[in-house]
């Protein structure tokens, strides 16, 4: 899986957070189940399911779609974004696609009615880590587990209570610990296995062709909608959607 370059645009706007974020982690329920994974999961301060306990899943990374062998994920990362969401959602409902979201911590905690209205379009939400940190493979436990286990609170407080489903490092950068991790709070660690490149803005025609030779890598395609201008990605979307439709695909979620 291919990394977007060092930190990216999150490191800059964000890492100054990071420390008053880490002061506070240690009174956290959520980042104090860092001790105790591979122990019985305790139940979540918030929940889609209130009183529900918390269902551990598998620790492999998923790719397959729920819908078989012609199934397509669609996966939009790093938001949400006040000026791009609200476009790629306008995309996916002009045709009845649902896709998961894979939000960075900060960006729901900042756009709860944009994490409200992804969930009420009947989409389901993906933990992307607090910072977006793409190095964060080399970093300490410690480190790892206020990246997601902070997200993982900051996306179901945005929501109104909805967890995220999965688990998705930035860059690809997973380690067995953080696998584990995600796992042990019911979130499925989440690959791709198209890169549409829509992060670079390579142009429309670009993100089209390259989603066209690579679709036949597997079902899980990666896109964005925040990290800068993503008219691209919107423009592009409506021409791939269809496309996809085209080929006999039907539209599903990543197994659980």
């Amino acid at each position: 899986m291919a990394r977007h370059g060092g930190r990216g645009w999150y490191g800059k706007t964000v890492g100054a957070a990071l420390g008053v974020t880490a002061l506070a982690v240690g009174a956290s329920m959520w980042t104090a189940q860092a001790d105790t994974v591979g122990a019985p999961s305790p139940r979540a301060s918030a929940s889609a399911s209130p009183g529900k306990p918390v269902e551990p899943v598998a620790v492999t990374i998923v790719h397959a779609s729920d819908k078989g062998a012609q199934g397509v994920n669609i996966t939009i990362d790093d938001g949400p974004d006040p000026a791009w969401t609200p476009q790629v959602l306008d995309v996916l409902r002009e045709y009845g696609v649902k896709a998961t979201f894979c939000m960075v911590g900060t960006q729901a905690q900042a756009h709860p009615d944009l994490v409200k209205k992804v969930v009420a379009a009947g989409h389901r939400l993906c933990d992307h880590t607090v910072s977006h940190d793409t190095a964060m493979d080399t970093k300490s436990q410690a480190y790892q587990s206020r990246q997601i286990l902070d997200a993982e609170r900051m996306i179901t407080e945005a929501s109104g209570g909805v967890r995220p489903m999965y688990y998705r490092a930035p860059g690809g950068a997973f380690t067995p610990y953080s696998r584990k991790l995600a796992a042990s709070r019911g979130m499925r660690p989440l690959g791709w296995n198209v890169d549409s490149k829509d992060f670079e803005r390579p142009g429309t025609d670009a993100i089209v062709a390259t989603v066209e030779r690579e679709r036949s890598n597997g079902p899980t395609l990666l896109f964005h909608d925040a990290g800068g201008d993503r008219s691209q990605t919107v423009a592009a979307l409506r021409r791939i959607l269809p496309w996809l439709k085209d080929q006999g695909c039907s539209f599903g979620f990543p197994e659980h």
